[in-house]
């Protein structure tokens, strides 16, 4: 496997999210002016992307925040959703980040709980899709 960052939005990243969450999972603003910001890193096996994910500093909340966490369906269940998050935490630990946040889908809590995330709060609609905060300190 390799994972590449960017510091804008490759054409590999766009196509798994368009795949993922508005082929997939319905949603329609799948693109937004954090795009912009973000950090978007890329696992490809070979010269295939199968997984991505974007960082971000939030300055309101004193934490980096990762989003648009997304696996394509063949490569679900093989652990390449914890890579890619931990890939984005290495990352974000060698940029001096110790807290976390994500806003992950509620149906999909479970996973983040076993990567080190803990809820805050509770559910909300995003989309119409149940989503929660989630926090995890990297040290």
């Amino acid at each position: 496997m390799i994972i590449k960052e960017y510091n804008y939005l490759p054409e590999e990243a766009k196509k798994i999210r368009v795949e993922v969450f508005v082929k997939e999972q319905g949603f329609v603003e799948e693109f937004d002016e954090i795009d912009g910001i973000a950090k978007h890193i890329v696992m490809y096996d070979g010269e295939q992307p199968i997984s991505t994910c974007r960082i971000y500093f939030n300055s309101k909340k004193e934490s980096f925040i990762i989003g648009r966490v997304a696996v394509v369906k063949e490569w679900r269940g093989k652990n390449i959703g914890a890579k890619i998050l931990n890939a984005a935490e290495d990352s974000i630990a060698r940029e001096g980040g110790k807290n976390v946040m994500l806003s992950g889908q509620a149906r999909v809590a479970e996973f983040y709980e076993k990567q080190g995330y803990e809820k805050q709060g509770e559910p909300y609609l995003e989309e119409d899709c149940l989503h929660i905060l989630m926090r995890k300190n990297l040290g």
